[in-house]
């Protein structure tokens, strides 16, 4: 029987770093992406736009949230590229360093009232390089994990970058509750809401005080010993690993529930153009809740992945997410605030989290180390793109005054999920597969007795890992 390291990369793992260094980096960095769709729904409308007319001024911020989806298949292409010919580890201090600057420099811009058209230019410029940062984020923090966990554990160890991301969330929200609980709306719109932007001045220190206490990951590194690094990790991954880049880029159009959950259910909550007349503060702990029960269930679920498999997890949290979607408009729509903080636990809390702590293992077993980074970023961030772009369409086909919105916005998101689920059952199952056969679609899986052996035994090289790191 081969041994638990056979297939496995050699040198030092330093597992339980790489997943803090991981889960630090991702709430640091999406802290930044989530301000910015937390001020676009609640703020950005009344003061970057032209104010008389309600509805075009929502469309258009909303729009402007989608904008950095746009960039983020471009830094995707570059930051992929990077990852694999240089590292997973600068690739993370890269993407840090442009997402905390463009950030903090929104903080700064003049208002629509000030400069006219040139607010919301300067706005969509600063979203941009925000869109393409974080889209060598989470390709590369998963990457990075996942090639530092021992076989057996690698959807837990993962799931943290995702955590992480949840966390960032909370974060972000929990600096604007008390802004715009306390604040009266007019000091709210003039300057408090640039405090939490300018805050990520503290990203960009925390940051790379974390990241660069974390080595080169040992799959990496044998790669470069081997002379195995590719010139032009694009080719290669879309020349071989065409077909699990299309079923990524289906499997990651699952962002639609937190594009729901926070970005049109917020507007949809909170504007008063649609007359449901929810508090901004009372709105924001909708996600915040959601989020909290997130960072609770996402270790199960990626514990259970690495028990059971990654597809079925997938399925499930499509499929139920997609059904809850309908409910949580509801929700929304007859204004009930408990019932809508139920359905976010539910859909977003939970059910959701069978997507989203999986992905993050997931993605990055279905392609080679070659051009994991690459393969993943490029894939990942065309979907979510996709997604990105919904808001504004939710906005165009469901507009203030319009009837049957829970219905018409909740069709349109099952049908995403839809696609995202089957795209996972068409996929191969990747948690039994060592480290260095990944990517191989005829790599043949240790057989399921051997393999609870084998992670039983990745528990006590958990534990040696922490010691020395």
């Amino acid at each position: 029987m081969a041994g638990p390291m056979e297939h496995e990369p050699h040198g030092a793992h330093q597992t339980r770093k790489a997943a803090a260094s991981g889960w630090i980096g991702s709430a640091l960095e999406y802290y930044d992406f989530f301000i910015y769709a937390s001020a676009a729904a609640l703020v950005f409308p009344q003061i970057f736009f032209p104010s008389g007319n309600p509805q075009v001024a929502i469309i258009a911020s909303l729009a402007t949230y989608g904008v950095g989806y746009v960039a983020r298949p471009i830094g995707a292409f570059f930051l992929g590229h990077w990852g694999d010919t240089h590292g997973r580890k600068t690739v993370l201090i890269l993407c840090m360093f442009l997402m905390g600057f463009s950030t903090m420099a929104v903080a700064f811009l003049p208002t629509y009232q000030q400069v006219g058209m040139l607010a919301p230019g300067l706005l969509v410029l600063l979203r941009l390089i925000q869109g393409f940062a974080v889209a060598g984020e989470i390709s590369g923090a998963s990457s990075m994990i996942l090639e530092h966990a021992p076989f057996g554990r690698r959807g837990y160890y993962a799931s943290f970058s995702l955590q992480g991301v949840q966390a960032g969330q909370i974060l972000a929200a929990a600096v604007f509750l008390p802004l715009a609980r306390y604040l009266p709306q007019a000091e709210f719109n003039s300057w408090g809401w640039r405090i939490p932007f300018l805050l990520s001045a503290l990203v960009i220190i925390a940051g790379y005080i974390i990241r660069r206490e974390v080595a080169e990951t040992p799959a990496f590194a044998e790669e470069g010993q081997h002379g195995a690094v590719p010139r032009t990790p694009i080719i290669e991954a879309f020349k071989y690993c065409w077909r699990d880049m299309v079923r990524v880029i289906c499997m990651a159009l699952m962002n639609v529930i937190p594009v729901v959950a926070t970005i049109f259910g917020g507007a949809y909550a909170v504007q008063a153009a649609y007359g449901i007349g929810f508090r901004p503060d009372v709105y924001l702990w909708i996600p915040v809740l959601g989020n909290i029960l997130a960072v609770v269930v996402i270790p199960y679920v990626g514990n259970l992945s690495d028990k059971v498999g990654r597809r079925p997890a997938v399925i499930l949290g499509a499929l139920g997410s997609g059904l809850l979607s309908f409910a949580y408009l509801y929700a929304i729509s007859i204004a009930n605030v408990p019932l809508a903080i139920l359905m976010s636990l539910l859909m977003w809390g939970v059910i959701y989290q069978g997507y989203n702590a999986v992905f993050p293992s997931f993605f990055p077993e279905l392609f080679p180390t070659r051009t994991r980074v690459t393969a993943m970023a490029i894939a990942q961030n065309i979907g979510t793109t996709i997604t990105a772009l919904l808001p504004a369409l939710f906005a165009t086909v469901a507009p203030p005054g319009s009837t049957n919105i829970p219905l018409t916005i909740g069709a349109i998101t099952f049908a995403v999920t839809i696609i995202a689920m089957v795209a996972a059952w068409s996929a191969r199952e990747t948690y039994r597969i060592h480290l260095n056969d990944l990517g191989d679609p005829n790599a043949v899986p240790v057989d399921k007795p051997d393999y609870d052996r084998m992670r039983a035994g990745t528990f006590g090289e958990g534990r040696s890992a922490k010691a020395s790191a």
